[in-house]
């Protein structure tokens, strides 16, 4: 058994799994207490590298493309105190964490672990249900629905559309980007019906819009984590674009140019119903039509 402990968590190798165990001191960031204990497999592992400094040095677990449902989700947008493969490490214990990651790479050497990318998650992500509260409003998701209820302080037009509830079924990908504290983040349920009309995150109402508390918002990363851990894995569709840090994206299947037609007509009445009932401005209806009609 290799281990390490150290305020910012405990990493313990036992020759198959690395086990990675958040610290409790109020330093670690909540996501990562939240998250919790996350267990390794080795085959899920492409290497591992300490950088030492000279007052702490980190560990850092690098993962297969495609094992891991939270770096597809997330797109390796964690901020480093909130990745769990990142460990903090004083000098005085700089030895024992070379001593880990020798270790573990003796042992990715023995087993032959391929470095290519995996064709199926080599890790669960979070257990169901999960809800989480952000600035936008809370987002559930139960392993089957993912449920957005808005908050008293959300755009009116998604107040006025009411609770969103989305089947797995109907759901392509999952888009998300944390809020850093300077630029608002956002959680996108994309759907083959919505993938093609991109409204700002704030009226959408398959969004969250993520402004608020960023420590609080960076926790829409577990229901990301969890959506993207049920959906196809990312190897069974077509990849799109290239030179993205979290491996390929599923390329969205575009509808029949009659269904196309379809969709975009359906989401004109459903703006203009909202137009006429009033729930719309003059402005802010002529703002989302041209943001719809760009989309298609």
């Amino acid at each position: 058994m290799a281990e390490i402990i150290q305020r910012d968590g405990t990493w313990a190798f036992d020759g198959s799994t690395v086990r990675i165990t958040p610290g409790l001191h109020r330093s670690v960031p909540l996501f990562r207490q939240t998250y919790g204990e996350v267990s390794v497999p080795l085959e899920a592992v492409s290497g591992i590298v300490f950088e030492p400094e000279r007052k702490r040095g980190r560990l850092r677990l690098r993962l297969r493309e495609g094992a891991d449902p939270l770096l597809q989700a997330t797109g390796g947008r964690l901020p480093d105190a909130a990745d769990p493969y990142r460990l903090t490490v004083d000098s005085d214990r700089s030895g024992v964490a070379e001593y880990v990651a020798e270790e573990i790479r003796h042992a990715l050497l023995l087993d032959q672990i391929p470095q290519e990318p995996t064709r199926a998650y080599l890790l669960p992500g979070p257990p169901v249900p999960v809800s989480v509260r952000s600035s936008d409003g809370t987002v559930s998701f139960d392993g089957t629905q993912v449920r957005i209820d808005w908050a008293d302080t959300s755009d009116r037009v998604k107040r006025a559309t009411g609770p969103r509830i989305i089947d797995m079924s109907d759901l392509v990908q999952v888009e998300w980007l944390p809020n850093s504290g300077h630029e608002d983040g956002f959680l996108r349920f994309v759907t083959q019906e919505t993938a093609f009309s991109k409204l700002p995150p704030e009226k959408d109402p398959y969004a969250l819009d993520l402004w608020g508390s960023s420590r609080r918002d960076l926790l829409t990363a577990l229901v990301a984590t969890a959506v993207t851990a049920r959906l196809p894995h990312p190897s069974t569709r077509t990849a799109v674009g290239s030179g993205q840090a979290a491996g390929p994206r599923p390329a969205l299947t575009v509808p029949p140019q009659a269904d196309h037609h379809d969709v975009l007509l359906r989401r004109l009445r459903e703006l203009g119903e909202l137009h006429r009932s009033g729930v719309l401005t003059d402005e802010e209806f002529a703002l989302t039509k041209a943001a719809v009609l760009r989309g298609f």
